[in-house]
């Protein structure tokens, strides 16, 4: 079985800097496609960023110049460096893996506030 665990979450004010990580383990066999998606309140899950297993990055254009991903393919990790964060960045972070199937994690919460 699958598992992602997520940690970096929290409450930083605008303008400041968050780390997400996510760790995979269980019965996987590659993992082709690593990333990031959120949920805002009232809001439909978006893609935040994901990572190929070849480095290949793909950034929502919300979060380019701000956010940086990145993975470790020995680890099967994924990291996410939130900068210069917006309050319209607060939201529910899903961890997400692509492994001969789908695979997400519980959520993180990120919260943007003074």
């Amino acid at each position: 079985q699958v598992q992602l665990v997520e940690s970096g979450g929290g409450l930083v004010q605008p303008g400041g800097s968050l780390r997400l990580s996510c760790a995979a383990s269980g019965g996987m066999f590659m993992i082709n496609v690593m990333g990031w998606y959120r949920q805002a309140p009232g809001k439909e899950r978006e893609l935040v960023a994901t990572i190929t297993s070849g480095g290949s990055t793909n950034y929502a254009d919300s979060v380019k110049g701000r956010f940086t991903i990145s993975r470790d393919n020995a680890k099967n990790t994924v990291t996410l460096q939130m900068n210069s964060l917006k309050y319209e960045d607060t939201a529910v972070y899903y961890c997400y893996v692509k492994s001969r199937g789908d695979y997400w994690g519980k959520g993180t919460l990120v919260t943007v506030s003074l």
